[in-house]
């Protein structure tokens, strides 16, 4: 908004300062209302929109004490309290005038004024409004757009027994400020568990910030979670917040938490352990609060074991364990799902309300969902948006080959008597469980073997 699109309200009961002042920002304002009681504020207020008002502290009932200012300052700020309110007041009275901003004016102007100091006062309410304003429409956007994520977010859908345990465990936990884990496949929703948390939760009202641990190289790591000061760095052109300071007060959620090397497990876990981070460049640590989320893929306590994650930094983050089932693992929930997933994108693509076909849907049951429910969404939505049918049959879904099975022996873990156990059982097989010849194969003597055998149960 420019100075010249400015709208300005004047209440003083002095017309000789309201000519003045209307005389002089006519030629500056598009519009200047000047008013010599203050009992018409209300009716004015609700009919229009002032860019700035200029306020009197004193009026004729009142002359010096400056309460009728304080009286009509607060009715102003209840009517619309992202107004920006000027007092009008004596040199006297300065410190009445810096009382009332703490009460919520925006600043002051002393009688008599000068003209360029008045309107230099002016155009700055102006702009601090017009901030406001802004500001207040992005906070509107963001908690519309975090409303619409957290809509989708929230069909989390499922009435399998294991699905079901989680929504149980998700409730009890949400309402603390326990550190939480989720476990599960790719795909299998943990940032949709995450958000579901931090919407049940106490701090619901604040930010929900995501950070992708598996993406952040070692030397972003530092600035992107604790922040940075103006050239602490080459690229470090202006002090810039961590995403633990942007979280405060809300949940910050790290996904892959696992693909940390060791030696950024330790500068997360000393942050997490003093609750404060310190900006690069910078030797203040500053406070955080913020509720933690992590999640990973990998089994993380195995890589506890192999001293590949820090047990210490486990024990922080996990104070609850959430574990997400595969989509395998609750077959009996697909077809919820489907429907679901075609009601969202037919509304998307603006399609008819399709159906799938009975032998399409036992096709979609009995196939292996490598990629869990993320995978069934993109099969659903690319049929949605290929069939020229609104009844969708085996051929609209495509889905991944079997994985071929791959030659030799393949072992889940390296377990030595079951690699043992695997190879004896597999050279018998090949024998038709002749023993001479399958020792003769493993290099053992017969008797060997059958002790071997023996002693894995063959």
């Amino acid at each position: 908004m420019a100075l010249q699109d400015g709208k300005v309200l004047i209440v003083d009961d002095d017309e000789d300062v309201l000519q003045a002042a209307r005389l002089y920002l006519k030629q500056h304002l598009a519009e200047v209302h000047t008013e010599s009681s203050p009992d018409t504020i209300p009716s004015l207020l609700a009919n229009t929109r002032y860019d700035v008002i200029l306020l009197d502290m004193n009026f004729t009932r009142d002359v010096s004490s400056g309460q009728e200012g304080f009286f009509w300052l607060e009715r102003i700020l209840k009517i619309d309290p992202s107004a920006v309110v000027i007092l009008i007041t004596a040199f006297g009275d300065v410190e009445l005038a810096v009382r009332a901003i703490k009460e919520g004016a925006t600043d002051f102007v002393l009688k008599p004024w000068q003209n360029e100091k008045l309107l230099a006062t002016i155009s700055a309410g102006i702009n601090l409004g017009r901030s406001r304003t802004q500001l207040a429409s992005l906070k509107s956007r963001e908690k519309q757009l975090s409303a619409d994520l957290d809509h989708y977010f929230h069909d989390f859908i499922g009435v399998s027994d294991n699905i079901r345990e989680v929504f149980d465990t998700v409730e009890k936990v949400a309402k603390t400020d326990a550190n939480i884990l989720i476990l599960g496949e790719s795909g299998t929703g943990k940032e949709l568990v995450a958000r579901e948390i931090h919407r049940q939760s106490g701090r619901a009202g604040e930010v929900f910030m995501a950070v992708d641990m598996g993406a952040l190289t070692e030397t972003l790591f530092e600035s992107e979670l604790f922040g940075h000061k103006k050239g602490a760095f080459t690229d470090a052109r202006e002090d810039r917040a961590g995403r633990f300071e942007m979280a405060t007060g809300g949940s910050l959620f790290l996904d892959e938490i696992a693909n940390l090397p060791m030696t950024l497990q330790a500068k997360l876990l000393s942050a997490l352990e003093t609750r404060t981070v310190t900006r690069i460049g910078s030797n203040t640590p500053v406070p955080i609060n913020v509720r933690l989320i992590s999640a990973t893929n990998m089994n993380v306590h195995q890589m506890v074991t192999e001293d590949r994650f820090r047990q210490d930094l486990l024990y922080r983050i996990n104070t609850v364990e959430i574990r997400l089932p595969a989509l395998r693992e609750r077959a009996g929930d697909i077809p919820l799902l489907v429907d679901h997933f075609l009601i969202l994108f037919s509304r998307k693509y603006n399609r008819h309300r399709m159906r799938v076909s009975p032998s399409a849907m036992a096709r979609l049951e009995k196939y292996d969902w490598p990629g869990n429910v993320r995978e069934l969404q993109h099969v659903v939505e690319r049929a949605v948006i290929m069939s020229d049918s609104d009844n969708l049959a085996p051929v609209d879904f495509l889905l991944a080959a079997p994985a071929p099975k791959k030659e030799g022996l393949v072992f889940d873990d390296y377990n030595l008597n079951d690699v043992e156990k695997t190879v004896i059982r597999k050279a018998l097989s090949k024998h038709q469980g002749n023993v001479s010849h399958a020792a003769r194969e493993l290099g053992l003597t017969r008797t060997s073997l059958y002790r071997r055998m023996q002693k894995h149960g063959l």
